[in-house]
Protein backbone atom coordinates (compact mmCIF):
# COMPACT_ATOMS: atom_id res chain seq x y z
CA UNK A 1 0.00 0.00 0.00
CA UNK A 2 3.03 1.79 0.66
CA UNK A 3 4.72 1.42 -2.74
CA UNK A 4 1.60 2.21 -4.41
CA UNK A 5 1.35 5.78 -2.66
CA UNK A 6 4.76 6.46 -3.16
CA UNK A 7 4.47 5.27 -7.02
CA UNK A 8 1.42 8.02 -7.47
CA UNK A 9 2.55 10.86 -5.64
CA UNK A 10 6.19 10.29 -8.24
CA UNK A 11 3.53 10.03 -11.41
CA UNK A 12 1.73 13.50 -9.84
CA UNK A 13 5.01 14.83 -9.52
CA UNK A 14 6.33 14.15 -13.47
CA UNK A 15 3.17 15.19 -14.72
CA UNK A 16 3.46 18.38 -13.00
CA UNK A 17 7.33 19.05 -13.51
CA UNK A 18 5.96 18.11 -17.46
CA UNK A 19 2.81 21.01 -17.45
CA UNK A 20 5.30 23.50 -16.21
CA UNK A 21 7.52 23.90 -19.55
CA UNK A 22 3.97 24.19 -21.69
CA UNK A 23 2.72 26.99 -18.89
CA UNK A 24 5.79 28.69 -19.42
CA UNK A 25 5.94 28.51 -23.42
CA UNK A 26 2.03 29.83 -23.59
CA UNK A 27 3.09 32.16 -21.44
CA UNK A 28 5.55 33.34 -23.44
CA UNK A 29 4.19 32.79 -26.73
CA UNK A 30 2.97 36.33 -28.33
CA UNK A 31 -0.73 36.75 -29.26
CA UNK A 32 -1.82 36.44 -32.44
CA UNK A 33 -2.52 40.27 -34.45
CA UNK A 34 -5.96 41.03 -35.76
CA UNK A 35 -4.14 40.56 -39.77
CA UNK A 36 -3.39 36.59 -38.81
CA UNK A 37 -7.01 36.45 -36.71
CA UNK A 38 -8.51 37.59 -40.36
CA UNK A 39 -6.27 34.97 -42.22
CA UNK A 40 -7.51 32.39 -39.86
CA UNK A 41 -10.87 33.57 -40.57
CA UNK A 42 -10.31 33.62 -44.78
CA UNK A 43 -8.70 30.46 -44.90
CA UNK A 44 -11.87 28.90 -42.48
CA UNK A 45 -13.99 30.89 -44.71
CA UNK A 46 -12.55 29.34 -47.77
CA UNK A 47 -12.91 26.01 -46.39
CA UNK A 48 -16.27 26.34 -45.73
CA UNK A 49 -17.13 27.62 -49.10
CA UNK A 50 -16.01 24.80 -51.17
CA UNK A 51 -18.19 22.97 -49.00
CA UNK A 52 -21.61 24.70 -49.94
CA UNK A 53 -20.57 25.64 -53.28
CA UNK A 54 -18.38 22.44 -54.55
CA UNK A 55 -18.53 23.89 -58.35
CA UNK A 56 -16.93 26.65 -57.70
CA UNK A 57 -16.08 29.96 -55.99
CA UNK A 58 -19.04 32.42 -55.87
CA UNK A 59 -18.90 35.55 -56.99
CA UNK A 60 -18.06 38.82 -54.83
CA UNK A 61 -21.89 39.77 -54.48
CA UNK A 62 -22.31 36.11 -52.77
CA UNK A 63 -24.12 37.12 -49.42
CA UNK A 64 -25.42 40.51 -50.43
CA UNK A 65 -28.48 39.63 -51.98
CA UNK A 66 -31.46 37.65 -52.24
CA UNK A 67 -30.50 35.27 -55.08
CA UNK A 68 -27.13 33.59 -55.59
CA UNK A 69 -24.90 35.74 -58.39
CA UNK A 70 -24.68 34.77 -61.73
CA UNK A 71 -28.04 32.92 -61.91
CA UNK A 72 -29.81 32.46 -65.07
CA UNK A 73 -32.67 34.90 -64.20
CA UNK A 74 -30.00 37.48 -62.97
CA UNK A 75 -28.69 37.12 -66.60
CA UNK A 76 -32.56 36.90 -68.20
CA UNK A 77 -32.35 40.48 -66.13
CA UNK A 78 -29.34 42.41 -67.28
CA UNK A 79 -30.06 41.19 -70.92
CA UNK A 80 -34.06 42.97 -70.76
CA UNK A 81 -32.15 46.08 -69.14
CA UNK A 82 -30.12 46.18 -71.80
CA UNK A 83 -32.61 45.94 -74.46
CA UNK A 84 -34.45 48.98 -72.58
CA UNK A 85 -31.48 51.24 -72.16
CA UNK A 86 -30.97 50.05 -76.23
CA UNK A 87 -34.41 51.51 -77.32
CA UNK A 88 -34.42 54.53 -75.27
CA UNK A 89 -31.44 55.15 -76.99
CA UNK A 90 -32.83 54.46 -80.41
CA UNK A 91 -35.68 56.70 -79.63
CA UNK A 92 -33.53 59.62 -78.52
CA UNK A 93 -31.59 59.09 -81.42
CA UNK A 94 -35.38 59.12 -83.51
CA UNK A 95 -36.42 61.66 -81.88
CA UNK A 96 -33.04 64.13 -82.01
CA UNK A 97 -33.21 63.19 -85.85
CA UNK A 98 -36.80 64.24 -85.90
CA UNK A 99 -36.01 67.73 -84.28
CA UNK A 100 -33.44 68.95 -86.50
CA UNK A 101 -35.46 68.02 -89.54
CA UNK A 102 -38.50 70.39 -88.35
CA UNK A 103 -35.46 72.80 -87.16
CA UNK A 104 -34.12 72.83 -91.43
CA UNK A 105 -38.29 73.24 -92.63
CA UNK A 106 -38.83 76.08 -89.95
CA UNK A 107 -35.56 77.74 -90.74
CA UNK A 108 -36.55 76.96 -94.92
CA UNK A 109 -39.92 78.43 -94.04
CA UNK A 110 -38.31 81.67 -92.29
CA UNK A 111 -35.86 81.99 -95.41
CA UNK A 112 -38.88 81.72 -98.09
CA UNK A 113 -41.12 84.23 -95.62
CA UNK A 114 -37.86 87.07 -96.17
CA UNK A 115 -37.87 86.81 -99.45
CA UNK A 116 -41.46 87.17 -99.90
CA UNK A 117 -41.17 90.29 -97.19
CA UNK A 118 -37.79 91.75 -99.23
CA UNK A 119 -39.52 91.78 -102.40
CA UNK A 120 -42.83 93.10 -101.28
CA UNK A 121 -40.55 95.93 -99.12
CA UNK A 122 -38.69 96.38 -102.62
CA UNK A 123 -41.63 97.01 -104.58
CA UNK A 124 -43.59 99.47 -102.20
CA UNK A 125 -39.96 101.46 -102.20
CA UNK A 126 -39.99 101.27 -105.95
CA UNK A 127 -43.37 102.79 -106.06
CA UNK A 128 -42.52 105.02 -103.81
CA UNK A 129 -39.59 105.97 -105.55
CA UNK A 130 -41.27 106.16 -108.62
CA UNK A 131 -44.45 108.40 -106.68
CA UNK A 132 -41.82 111.09 -105.31
CA UNK A 133 -40.04 111.33 -109.26
CA UNK A 134 -41.25 114.30 -111.00
CA UNK A 135 -44.06 113.07 -113.56
CA UNK A 136 -42.67 112.21 -117.41
CA UNK A 137 -43.38 115.25 -119.86
CA UNK A 138 -45.21 111.78 -122.24
CA UNK A 139 -47.98 110.36 -119.89
CA UNK A 140 -48.32 106.48 -119.97
CA UNK A 141 -50.19 105.07 -123.18
CA UNK A 142 -53.56 103.60 -123.60
CA UNK A 143 -53.44 99.60 -123.33
CA UNK A 144 -55.62 99.58 -126.55
CA UNK A 145 -53.35 100.05 -130.02
CA UNK A 146 -52.07 103.31 -130.63
CA UNK A 147 -54.40 105.40 -132.78
CA UNK A 148 -53.39 106.36 -136.14
CA UNK A 149 -51.13 109.63 -136.59
CA UNK A 150 -54.30 111.66 -137.71
CA UNK A 151 -56.16 111.01 -135.08
CA UNK A 152 -54.18 111.36 -132.22
CA UNK A 153 -55.34 115.14 -131.58
CA UNK A 154 -57.74 114.21 -129.10
CA UNK A 155 -58.38 111.44 -126.76
CA UNK A 156 -60.40 108.89 -128.66
CA UNK A 157 -63.39 107.63 -126.41
CA UNK A 158 -63.43 104.12 -126.79
CA UNK A 159 -67.19 102.40 -125.93
CA UNK A 160 -67.08 98.46 -125.77
CA UNK A 161 -69.58 95.97 -128.16
CA UNK A 162 -73.26 95.99 -127.32
CA UNK A 163 -72.93 92.56 -126.38
CA UNK A 164 -70.17 93.15 -123.70
CA UNK A 165 -71.64 94.92 -119.99
CA UNK A 166 -69.63 97.98 -119.68
CA UNK A 167 -68.71 98.18 -116.13
CA UNK A 168 -66.94 94.57 -117.34
CA UNK A 169 -65.07 95.99 -119.93
CA UNK A 170 -64.35 99.57 -118.90
CA UNK A 171 -62.23 98.28 -115.93
CA UNK A 172 -59.37 97.48 -118.44
CA UNK A 173 -59.92 99.81 -121.49
CA UNK A 174 -61.66 103.31 -119.90
CA UNK A 175 -58.59 106.05 -120.12
CA UNK A 176 -58.92 106.94 -116.44
CA UNK A 177 -57.83 103.38 -116.13
CA UNK A 178 -54.64 103.03 -118.59
CA UNK A 179 -53.53 106.98 -118.21
CA UNK A 180 -55.44 108.52 -121.61
CA UNK A 181 -53.97 108.66 -124.76
CA UNK A 182 -52.62 112.18 -125.86
CA UNK A 183 -50.66 113.98 -128.03
CA UNK A 184 -47.24 113.50 -127.02
CA UNK A 185 -48.26 109.87 -126.35
CA UNK A 186 -49.31 109.39 -129.77
CA UNK A 187 -45.89 110.92 -131.26
CA UNK A 188 -43.63 108.47 -128.12
CA UNK A 189 -45.04 105.97 -129.71
CA UNK A 190 -44.64 104.66 -132.96
CA UNK A 191 -47.00 103.85 -135.57
CA UNK A 192 -45.45 100.80 -136.77
CA UNK A 193 -44.31 99.31 -133.58
CA UNK A 194 -45.51 95.49 -134.25
CA UNK A 195 -45.44 94.66 -130.01
CA UNK A 196 -48.16 97.43 -129.72
CA UNK A 197 -50.04 95.68 -132.42
CA UNK A 198 -50.12 92.48 -131.60
CA UNK A 199 -50.88 93.32 -128.18
CA UNK A 200 -53.86 95.74 -129.46
CA UNK A 201 -54.92 92.61 -131.23
CA UNK A 202 -55.77 90.47 -128.08
CA UNK A 203 -57.05 93.61 -126.76
CA UNK A 204 -59.79 93.99 -129.25
CA UNK A 205 -60.64 89.98 -129.55
CA UNK A 206 -61.48 89.67 -125.64
CA UNK A 207 -62.90 93.08 -125.89
CA UNK A 208 -65.51 91.50 -128.64
CA UNK A 209 -65.77 88.21 -126.49
CA UNK A 210 -63.49 86.21 -128.51
CA UNK A 211 -61.92 84.99 -125.61
CA UNK A 212 -60.00 82.04 -126.83
CA UNK A 213 -58.48 83.83 -130.05
CA UNK A 214 -57.39 87.03 -127.23
CA UNK A 215 -55.51 84.28 -125.36
CA UNK A 216 -53.56 82.58 -128.17
CA UNK A 217 -52.83 85.99 -129.62
CA UNK A 218 -51.72 87.39 -125.89
CA UNK A 219 -49.93 83.96 -125.09
CA UNK A 220 -48.08 84.23 -128.61
CA UNK A 221 -47.68 88.35 -127.97
CA UNK A 222 -45.74 87.53 -124.64
CA UNK A 223 -43.68 84.76 -125.84
CA UNK A 224 -42.18 87.03 -128.76
CA UNK A 225 -42.07 90.60 -126.57
CA UNK A 226 -41.26 89.42 -122.90
CA UNK A 227 -39.70 92.71 -122.38
CA UNK A 228 -42.01 95.17 -123.60
CA UNK A 229 -43.79 97.60 -122.18
CA UNK A 230 -47.17 95.65 -122.37
CA UNK A 231 -45.83 92.21 -120.91
CA UNK A 232 -48.08 93.23 -117.26
CA UNK A 233 -51.19 94.40 -119.28
CA UNK A 234 -50.97 91.24 -121.45
CA UNK A 235 -50.58 88.32 -118.73
CA UNK A 236 -53.12 90.47 -116.72
CA UNK A 237 -55.89 90.27 -119.64
CA UNK A 238 -54.76 86.61 -120.33
CA UNK A 239 -56.55 86.20 -116.82
CA UNK A 240 -59.17 87.77 -117.22
CA UNK A 241 -60.51 86.50 -120.64
CA UNK A 242 -60.00 82.80 -118.50
CA UNK A 243 -61.88 84.13 -116.19
CA UNK A 244 -64.67 85.61 -119.01
CA UNK A 245 -64.82 82.32 -120.04
CA UNK A 246 -65.46 80.41 -117.18
CA UNK A 247 -62.23 78.99 -116.41
CA UNK A 248 -61.58 80.03 -112.87
CA UNK A 249 -58.93 77.99 -111.88
CA UNK A 250 -56.83 78.96 -114.81
CA UNK A 251 -57.62 82.31 -114.13
CA UNK A 252 -56.24 82.20 -110.74
CA UNK A 253 -53.47 80.51 -111.82
CA UNK A 254 -52.30 83.29 -114.81
CA UNK A 255 -53.53 86.41 -112.49
CA UNK A 256 -51.01 85.05 -109.47
CA UNK A 257 -48.38 85.04 -111.26
CA UNK A 258 -48.53 87.59 -113.48
CA UNK A 259 -48.40 89.07 -109.31
CA UNK A 260 -45.30 87.46 -108.30
CA UNK A 261 -43.30 87.20 -111.23
CA UNK A 262 -43.97 91.31 -111.92
CA UNK A 263 -45.11 93.10 -108.58
CA UNK A 264 -44.15 96.36 -109.91
CA UNK A 265 -46.17 95.79 -112.94
CA UNK A 266 -48.60 98.15 -113.72
CA UNK A 267 -51.19 95.62 -114.02
CA UNK A 268 -49.90 94.21 -111.02
CA UNK A 269 -52.90 95.04 -108.41
CA UNK A 270 -55.33 94.63 -111.20
CA UNK A 271 -54.24 90.91 -111.44
CA UNK A 272 -54.64 90.73 -107.24
CA UNK A 273 -58.03 92.35 -107.46
CA UNK A 274 -58.96 89.55 -110.30
CA UNK A 275 -57.55 87.01 -108.74
CA UNK A 276 -60.26 87.63 -105.34
CA UNK A 277 -62.73 87.80 -107.83
CA UNK A 278 -61.33 83.94 -109.45
CA UNK A 279 -61.65 82.43 -105.97
CA UNK A 280 -64.81 83.60 -105.59
CA UNK A 281 -66.06 81.80 -108.54
CA UNK A 282 -64.56 78.53 -106.81
CA UNK A 283 -65.83 78.76 -103.43
CA UNK A 284 -63.41 80.27 -101.40
CA UNK A 285 -64.09 83.75 -100.12
CA UNK A 286 -61.56 83.14 -97.29
CA UNK A 287 -58.91 83.12 -99.68
CA UNK A 288 -60.27 85.74 -101.83
CA UNK A 289 -60.24 88.17 -98.60
CA UNK A 290 -56.72 87.39 -98.66
CA UNK A 291 -56.36 88.50 -102.26
CA UNK A 292 -57.62 91.71 -101.48
CA UNK A 293 -55.46 92.22 -98.23
CA UNK A 294 -52.30 91.56 -100.27
CA UNK A 295 -53.41 94.36 -102.55
CA UNK A 296 -54.36 97.06 -99.53
CA UNK A 297 -50.66 96.18 -97.55
CA UNK A 298 -48.58 95.97 -100.38
CA UNK A 299 -50.05 98.80 -103.06
CA UNK A 300 -52.08 100.75 -100.30
CA UNK A 301 -52.87 104.43 -101.30
CA UNK A 302 -50.94 103.36 -105.09
CA UNK A 303 -54.53 101.79 -105.88
CA UNK A 304 -56.68 103.26 -108.82
CA UNK A 305 -59.69 104.84 -107.63
CA UNK A 306 -61.92 103.10 -109.49
CA UNK A 307 -60.50 99.75 -108.50
CA UNK A 308 -60.62 101.12 -104.95
CA UNK A 309 -64.05 100.97 -105.74
CA UNK A 310 -64.81 97.65 -107.24
CA UNK A 311 -62.22 95.94 -104.81
CA UNK A 312 -64.52 97.92 -101.59
CA UNK A 313 -67.45 95.87 -103.24
CA UNK A 314 -65.72 92.52 -103.58
CA UNK A 315 -64.71 92.65 -100.03
CA UNK A 316 -68.66 93.61 -99.12
CA UNK A 317 -69.63 90.41 -101.05
CA UNK A 318 -66.88 87.85 -100.25
CA UNK A 319 -67.62 89.12 -96.72
CA UNK A 320 -64.26 90.42 -95.16
CA UNK A 321 -63.82 91.50 -91.81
Amino acid sequence: MFVKSRLITALAASAAMALVPSIALAQRQPQPTPEQRIDRLERQVQQMQRQVFPKGRPADTAGFADDPAATQSSVVTLDQRLDALEKQMADLVRSSEDNGNRLRSLETSVGQIKSDADQRISAIEQRMAEAAAPPPAAAEPAPEPAAPAGKTKSPPAKTPPAKTPPAKKTAEASPPAEGGPTAATAEATPVSDPGEDAYSQGFHQWEAGQYDQAISTLKAFTQTYPNHRRISYANNLIGRALLDKGDARGAAQALLSNYRTNPSGERAQDSLYYLGQALMKLGQPSQACKAYAELDAVYGAKVRPDLKKLEADAKAQAQCS
